[in-house]
């Protein structure tokens, strides 16, 4: 009856071994999903990207706001007749 019990057993195991380890087992499936689940996740990043690119190029196409912007941002110009203010913060006092 012993031996009968340890055989079974033994027969269980190697039934379950290519289950959880073989080349289609779950351990390989659940590997296979976390890389699909991070590469839609990158994919998901890049198309939002991709959209807000798109919405920049088609701005800057279309209407001057967005050029404006930019030169006074990024290139300090002001318009004809503006004045330019610049206000400078002193740094905080360190208290004793």
């Amino acid at each position: 009856m012993r031996l009968i019990l340890i055989v079974l057993t033994g027969l269980l195991l190697l039934i379950q071994f290519p289950l959880w380890l073989g080349k289609g087992g779950w351990l390989k499936v659940w590997d296979l999903d976390q890389q699909v689940t991070s590469a839609q996740k990158k994919t998901d990043d890049l198309k939002a990207r991709n959209a807000k690119l798109a919405s920049e190029v088609q701005d800057l196409r279309d209407g001057t706001g967005a050029v404006e912007e930019r030169a006074r941002y990024e290139l300090g110009m002001i318009r004809d007749n503006e004045i330019f203010v610049q206000i400078l913060e002193s740094p905080a006092k360190k208290s004793n």
